[in-house]
């Protein structure tokens, strides 16, 4: 035997507001997230870290 249960929004105290705040961050985090991701390619990364080495945290 299965027992469901389950709360409203309303009864776990989150309104419209947060409701809509957190579809939109649904929405703009993975778009972000990906966009990001394509600019973390290894051979960008090492082409950038190769242009000031002396800058590296560990070479001071």
């Amino acid at each position: 035997m299965t027992n469901i249960i389950a709360l409203t929004f309303k009864e776990i105290g989150i309104g419209k507001l947060d409701i809509i705040v957190i579809g939109i961050v649904s929405l703009i985090f993975p778009t972000l997230f990906i966009i990001a991701s394509r600019n973390l390619d290894p051979k960008g990364v090492f082409e950038w870290m190769m242009e000031k080495p002396s800058d590296w945290i560990g070479k001071k």
